[in-house]
């Protein structure tokens, strides 16, 4: 390790907030906008860091900063795979494995479309169901993703080998998601030519699970494209509400939310947990995801 390259990280992150338009990250361009990209304090919220602390590491000082916090700033300067392994090399940071693939970085036109919804859950999942990212309220709905690698890092894989992901959906419903979820990856196995991922993770639940085996072995296929879910919620209980899903071009990657018809009690429940938040620690601990 070299240490932080400090004037060369600070010019980088000048050069990126400089490129992105405020229309790019659904911020008002306003009339009196005199820098050409955004300003240091619009990058520190969407970073979720300090306007100080962010002011710091472009002026080349403090301390190194985290692979977290890298992580952050490469979502919000909207960095390509090429562009955030160059910032955690800067840093000095080892790149962790999860920045390379097609499915690591979150798509541009999702991660817009996924900063415009403010209001109601959302978050971006790869065709193998693991969550890439999500907003506050979607986190707070259904839980942050746990924090692994390989076959576990999908909803599909845990489903049919930790009863635990499966709390997340009252027991009567349980059948319906485990015939959407193998239905949905034949679909997505047949898509992606039956690549070595998929053919590991089919492999591993055959051996594992005799309920996605048999499943498995009946050969329906169909795309999750939108659906009625119950979901159980630790505050709030079982929160009626439809979810939809939109593909990106290639299909790798969907941008899901949730919503309620207006008047119904699904819909008062997101009202409610928009102001409930995170702030219940076992709503926060869960770590399924639709």
């Amino acid at each position: 390790m070299g240490g932080v390259n400090h004037s060369e990280f600070a010019a980088f992150l000048k050069s990126r907030r400089d490129r992105i338009r405020p229309a790019d990250v659904g911020l008002p361009a306003g009339p009196r906008r005199r820098v050409p990209g955004l300003r240091r304090e619009e990058v520190a919220q969407l970073a979720g860091l300090s306007a100080d602390y962010y002011t710091e590491l472009e002026r080349g000082r403090g301390a190194q900063p985290s692979a977290q916090v890298l992580t952050a700033l490469a979502r919000a300067l909207r960095l390509n795979g090429d562009e955030r392994d160059h910032l955690f090399h800067l840093a000095d940071r080892p790149v962790p494995p999860a920045t390379h693939g097609p499915a690591a970085q979150v798509q541009p036109a999702l991660l817009g479309l996924l900063d415009r919804l403010t209001t109601t859950p959302a978050q971006v999942i790869t065709d193998l169901h693991q969550t890439l990212v999500q907003n506050e309220l979607a986190a707070a709905l259904v839980g942050r993703p746990p924090a692994v690698r390989g076959p576990a890092a999908s909803l599909v894989y845990r489903w049919f080998t930790d009863p635990e992901a499966r709390g997340i959906y009252p027991a009567e419903d349980h059948p319906h998601h485990s015939r959407v979820f193998v239905a949905d990856l034949q679909a997505v196995a047949a898509r992606r030519g039956g690549d070595s991922e998929v053919r590991r993770m089919v492999a591993a639940l055959r051996r594992h699970s005799e309920e996605f085996a048999a499943l498995w072995d009946t050969h329906d296929v169909a795309l999750r494209r939108t659906d009625h879910k119950r979901i159980v919620h630790p505050s709030l209980g079982v929160i009626e509400l439809d979810c939809h899903a939109l593909f990106s071009e290639d299909g790798h990657q969907r941008l899901l939310w949730f919503s309620a018809p207006p008047g119904t009690e699904g819909a008062a429940q997101l009202e409610l947990l928009s102001v409930i938040g995170t702030q219940d620690m076992t709503a926060g601990e869960r770590s399924a995801s639709p």
